[in-house]
C-alpha cells in the first residue's frame, strides 16, 4: 500500500508529521484529521523523497500561501502560525524568509508590513490581498482565495509548458538534422565534385558551400549565433524591443488572439480576486494592470483608472478603447450593474483559460505539421543538390 508523508498541526498549534499508509492522498488525509489533527500537506513519500534543495520560488510561495491559510482557519494566531512553518520548513531558504517575517510581526508590524519588505518574492496584489484580508479580519479566506490563484496561474504554466514541449523538440531536433548533413554528410561528395568546377548546378554548390562553411568554420559560427541570441534578448529586454516584439505577436495568425485572451484572463482573474477581498476598484484596477506582461493589451488598459476616477466606468472605458470584444465589454457591464463585478472578472477569466487552452491546441495543430514539412524540405532540398551533382557527373562521364 503506498505511503503518504504528512504535516499537520495539533490543536495547541505544536507540529505534527509522520507517514501514513493509504491508497489514495484523498483517504490518507482522512485518516490524519480522524487523529484530531489539522492537515497542511500530504505529499507521496517516494515523491517527496525524490525531492531536492531548491530555493524560495514560485511554488514556494504556493505552499506558503495554502498552509498558512490552514493554520489560519484552524484557529492559529500568526504569529503561532508562522512558527509551526519554520518547523515544517522544508529548506533553508524557506525557513530563513519565514524567520524574517515573523521577526517583523513580533516587532510590532502588520504581516502585510513584512510581506512588503520582500517585494522579490512578494508583489504588489499580493501584499494588497493581504492588507485587505487584515483590514476585514478575514486573513484566512483572503489567504485562500490568493492559494487558489496561485494554483490557477501555475496550472495555466504548466500547460502551456508541457504544450510547447513537443514542437521544442521538433525545432530542435530540425535544426541538428540540417547541421549534420551539412556538415558531415555534404563533404563526403568534395572529392566527386573536386574536378567539376563550374560545370555544377547552382544549388549543388550552394549546399557544398554551406558544408564547407559549417565543416571549417563550425565552432565560429556557434559563436556568432550565441552572440546574436544574447544581443536579440539583450534588445528585447528594453522597452523599444519588447514593444516591438509584443506587437508582432499579437499580429501572428490564429496564435495572436491566443496572446490577448491570455493577457485578459490575467487582468481579469486578479481584478475580480482584489475586488471580492474588499480592495477599492481604483486601486484593484491599477494593480490588475501591472500583472499584464504584454506592453500592447497593457497600454490599451492603463485608461481605465482615469476613466473610473473621472466616474466613468469601467465598461465604458473597454467599449471606448476599441481593443476588447463585445463579450469582454458585456461581461463586465453585466458585474457593474448587478453589484457583482468581481464574481464577473472571475467568470470572464474562467471562460477565456479555457478558449486559451483551446486556441493553443489549435495553434499547435498548425505548427506540429509546419515544422515536420519544413525539416524535410531542407533536408530534400540538401539531398536534391546532392542528386543533381552526381547526374551532373555521370552526364560529363559519357
Amino acid at each position: 500500500m503506498p505511503e503518504f508523508s504528512y504535516k499537520a498541526a495539533k490543536r495547541d498549534g505544536s507540529l505534527a508529521q509522520g507517514v501514513v499508509d493509504a491508497p489514495t492522498e484523498a483517504i490518507a488525509a482522512t485518516r490524519i484529521r480522524s487523529q484530531g489533527l489539522v492537515v497542511i500537506s500530504v505529499e507521496s513519500a517516494a515523491k517527496q523523497g525524490s525531492g531536492g534543495k531548491k530555493a524560495f520560488g514560485k511554488n514556494q510561495v504556493l505552499s506558503f500561501t495554502s498552509e498558512l491559510a490552514v493554520l489560519l482557519r484552524a484557529g492559529l494566531p500568526i504569529d503561532r502560525a508562522l512558527k509551526v512553518l519554520i518547523d515544517m520548513a522544508a529548506t533553508s531558504a524557506a525557513r530563513q524568509v519565514y524567520e524574517d517575517i515573523l521577526a517583523t510581526v513580533k516587532g510590532g508590524k502588520g504581516f502585510s508590513v513584512a510581506l512588503a519588505e520582500k517585494p522579490e518574492l512578494f508583489d504588489e496584489f499580493y501584499v494588497s490581498m493581504i492588507r485587505s484580508g487584515e483590514a476585514s479580519g478575514n486573513l484566512a479566506a483572503v489567504l485562500g482565495r490568493l492559494a487558489a490563484q496561485l494554483e490557477n496561474a501555475k496550472q495555466v504554466r504548466s500547460s502551456v509548458v508541457s504544450a510547447l514541449i513537443y514542437p521544442a523538440i521538433l525545432a530542435v531536433v530540425s535544426v541538428l538534422s540540417v547541421l549534420v548533413m551539412l556538415g558531415f554528410v555534404v563533404p563526403q561528395f568534395e572529392a566527386l565534385f573536386a574536378d567539376m568546377g563550374e560545370s555544377l548546378p547552382l544549388v549543388t554548390e550552394l549546399v557544398i558551400a554551406g558544408g564547407e562553411a559549417i565543416k571549417n568554420n563550425g565552432i565560429y559560427l556557434v559563436l556568432l549565433a550565441g552572440l546574436a541570441v544574447y544581443f536579440v534578448r539583450r534588445w528585447l529586454r528594453n522597452p523599444q524591443g519588447k514593444t516591438w516584439l509584443d506587437t508582432k505577436l499579437l499580429k501572428l495568425p490564429v496564435f495572436g488572439s491566443v496572446v490577448v485572451k491570455y493577457q485578459v484572463a490575467r487582468f481579469a482573474r486578479t481584478l475580480g480576486t482584489l475586488l471580492e477581498s474588499g480592495v477599492s476598484v481604483l486601486q484593484a484596477i491599477n494593480i490588475s494592470v501591472e500583472t499584464v506582461s504584454n506592453t500592447v493589451v497593457r497600454e490599451s488598459l492603463e485608461g481605465l483608472a482615469p476613466a473610473v476616477k473621472g466616474g466613468g466606468r469601467v465598461s465604458q472605458a473597454l467599449q471606448d478603447s476599441g481593443d476588447f470584444s463585445p463579450m469582454v465589454v458585456q461581461m463586465v457591464r453585466v458585474g457593474e450593474e448587478s453589484g457583482q463585478l468581481g464574481d464577473m472578472m472571475l467568470e470572464l477569466a474562467r471562460v477565456y483559460d479555457d478558449e486559451v487552452s483551446a486556441g493553443i491546441k489549435r495553434s499547435l495543430t498548425l505548427l506540429e505539421p509546419l515544422l515536420i514539412l519544413g525539416m524535410g524540405g531542407m533536408i530534400g532540398f540538401i539531398i536534391v543538390a546532392i542528386l543533381m551533382g552526381i547526374l551532373s557527373v555521370n552526364d560529363l562521364a559519357v
